[in-house]
């Protein structure tokens, strides 16, 4: 559902003066109507629950073998949501366990630092707290009594200062963990070939936007940092499903209907309703029926050529 205040302000945005930052003074031509039809796929909320509940057991944070992958596959049965949609909402499920199991991670940590001085590995910890094995590292530092800054330093800039024990469990954590990983560069390029997908799409319908990079340089320049930059900020009258969208937003998961994720989401959102009203959420692996924001309506990647996301995750797996 739409918001009326959200839609009268993207409705709004090319006679307002001064114009919402980034959209040009001129357009010439003028924005055009364009009407976009795109039919969506949600996942029932009871869904969701049951597929989370298959693919996302404690204590299991890192990469999947095949054979889980299997077996996650095989459980799904008839379930309508596929792996891939169940595989993004297992890593919905393990962020959500990672921000609010942190305090109580916390709590803890003299606790964990206790243990894992007696020999219990940060993996046994893991399991046993239902918590990712980096975090679960990070408590156990903190129960010696390290600060969060030394404890940032060493793990991100110099982990070979870390003693032997600690460098070999702070690796072996860092392995099998796909939450709190240090290094996430694959997820980002991945989200960035999504980008270009739905770049591509929207110029297909000859419809006029301006991408984030260009909004960034023209910010940096202008306020000496980024203020507001959607993934792409439209110059048509742009209505889909007869909503008028003012911006889309690119998002490479699942939109699961779980606290952190759409707490997050909806603070974005509401930074760009202030600035251009309504707009729109592209999540390439689908959405969650029960899953609400205010101000942006939720797609999903159907109607979209993920030709080159297949490709680029084939050549991601060939040169592994």
């Amino acid at each position: 559902m739409a918001e009326s205040d959200a839609v009268e302000r993207a409705l709004s945005r090319f006679s307002v003066k001064p114009r919402p930052m980034g959209l040009p003074k001129e357009i010439d031509p003028p924005p055009r109507r364009v009407e976009v039809s795109w039919k969506t796929n949600a996942v029932p909320k009871d869904v969701q629950r049951k597929a989370g509940n298959i693919a996302c057991i404690p204590g299991e944070f890192g990469f999947l073998p095949d054979e889980r992958v299997q077996e996650i596959a095989t459980k799904l049965g008839d379930l309508p949501i596929t792996l891939e949609q169940a595989l993004s909402l297992r890593s919905a499920l393990n962020q959500e366990k990672s921000v609010y199991s942190h305090s109580k991670l916390m709590r803890r940590a003299n606790e964990l630092s206790r243990r894992y001085n007696s020999g219990e590995s940060v993996l046994a910890l893991s399991k046993r707290f239902d918590a990712p094995p980096v975090n679960t590292f990070r408590a156990i530092l903190t129960g010696r009594g390290w600060t969060k800054t030394r404890i940032k330093d060493t793990l991100n800039k110099n982990p070979s200062k870390l003693n032997k024990r600690d460098l070999e469990q702070f690796k072996l954590a860092e392995s099998v963990d796909r939450v709190s990983s240090v290094d996430q560069s694959d997820t980002q390029s991945a989200a960035e070939v999504f980008e270009d997908i739905l770049c591509d799409y929207f110029d297909s319908l000859g419809v006029r936007f301006r991408r984030q990079e260009e909004l960034l340089a023209e910010q940096k320049v202008s306020e000496g940092r980024a203020i507001i930059t959607p993934d792409l900020l439209i110059l048509d009258d742009v209505r889909i499903n007869g909503v008028p969208c003012a911006w889309i937003d690119a998002k490479h998961f699942f939109g699961a209907d779980l606290k952190f994720p759409r707490k997050k989401t909806q603070k974005q959102v509401d930074r760009y309703v202030a600035e251009y009203g309504q707009g729109a959420i592209v999540y390439r692996h689908g959405f969650c029926g029960g899953l609400r924001l205010k101000g942006a309506i939720q797609l999903d990647s159907s109607p979209l050529n993920l030709t080159p996301l297949v490709e680029f995750h084939e050549k991601a797996r060939n040169s592994s």
